[in-house]
């Protein structure tokens, strides 16, 4: 305990100094790692007959996220729990993240350029309490770097138990912020300019995406339809308005009820009378309110969207399908509805960084006025 104190101390003196210096003109070395994995540096050694109860007792009894499930015993265990879960609405199981672990003991020069990582300091010594901090670009750029400070494994456990899935929410919120970034650099002005005329806002759509089709269908709905047409990995994107007539717009049933009427009359297969619906009975679409990414302060004002995230199939056609996530928003200039999806078709291959990657793209989404 002594040995790891001391290292805190030296990671905490590094954080502090790194961080004053960010204005200076320091240049911090590319981050190691793929999108997506998180180094979890933490105490080693297996929890107590009662925090296991803790822990079972909010229904976390596996720690998943590897090719098989592993019994929770340690306090990594736990956090893998969390930070490893399959991410839902997948046609395979993939992890929110891939999860390394190293004890504080291990964590040197070579590992502290990772892409994220949670930092975990247990130490009766120096903490009376639980202290959380988040901050970005240590060691390296981009980095997303998140402390744990807690005075015993007892309320570490009680912290993570309360707060793992937001921590969780954080890094993600990371990844989806740098794919934006990127996209900002290099999109596809046509189609912003399209996005404008026809539905009043802007998404930042990549430059490797080309225009489909424009459609106007039954009941005053507008469609817009984006492809990166990139074969054996193939994102699209479709945006569609439609008036706002119904109070229960912003409802399960009747948001996936809207996706199969629009989908269905837009999206075909080879085979005549084949068209796009969505997977209710294996993996059934899932629903959430959200919020701009942590970093779009500008959009908080008067933000409110409903995130759909599901599987889509071919009906009466050919075995195709895939993931899809959609945001959904009032426009306050017109009252319109207007959704943004993103699908995949990506057959024997993982979807997760396709489907982030294009997800991220939704983030992006502010209105203009007329």
């Amino acid at each position: 305990m002594k040995r790891n104190g001391i290292l805190f101390i030296i990671v905490s003196l590094a954080v502090f100094c790194l961080s004053g210096c960010k204005d200076v003109g320091t240049t911090k070395v590319s981050a190691t790692g793929s999108i997506y994995e998180c180094l979890v540096v933490i105490p080693d050694g297996a929890l107590t007959a009662e925090q296991l109860s803790l822990v079972a007792q909010n229904h976390i009894g596996e720690a998943t996220g590897s090719a098989y499930d592993e019994p929770i015993a340690t306090a990594y265990d736990l956090v893998k729990a969390t930070m490893g879960a399959p991410m839902p609405c997948l046609p395979q199981i993939e992890p929110y993240f891939k999860v390394t672990n190293v004890t504080p003991e291990l964590f040197d020069e070579v590992l502290a350029p990772s892409r994220n990582i949670l930092f975990v300091d247990i130490n009766p010594d120096r903490y009376t309490q639980v202290k959380a901090r988040a901050t970005t670009d240590i060691w390296s750029h981009p980095q997303a770097f998140y402390q744990v400070q807690s005075p015993s494994m007892d309320e570490f456990v009680r912290f993570w138990l309360k707060n793992g899935k937001s921590v969780r929410e954080w890094f993600v919120d990371q990844e989806l912020s740098r794919q934006l970034t990127f996209y900002k650099a290099a999109t596809n002005h046509e189609a912003r300019q399209m996005l404008n005329a026809t539905m009043g806002m802007d998404l930042w759509i990549s430059e490797d995406y080309m225009f489909i089709d424009s459609l106007t269908l039954s009941g005053e709905t507008n469609v817009l339809w984006f492809c990166n047409n990139k074969g054996a990995s193939r994102t699209d994107l479709i945006v569609y308005s439609y008036p706002y007539t119904d109070q229960n717009t912003f409802t399960y049933d009747y948001l996936n009820a809207k996706r199969d009427e629009v989908l269905s009359m837009v999206v075909t297969a080879s085979v005549p009378g084949s068209y796009m619906g969505t997977e209710y009975k294996v993996i059934p679409p899932e629903m959430r309110q959200i919020e701009p990414l942590k970093h779009d302060t500008a959009a908080k004002s008067q933000f409110y969207a409903m995130e759909v995230r599901g599987l889509w199939k071919i009906l009466n056609g050919e075995a195709m399908g895939g993931p899809y996530v959609s945001h959904t928003r009032i426009n306050p200039n017109n009252q319109r509805v207007t959704t943004a999806e993103v699908y995949v078709l990506a057959p024997g291959q993982k979807k997760r960084n396709i489907l982030r990657k294009g997800e991220a793209q939704l983030y992006s989404w502010s209105w203009v006025e007329k």
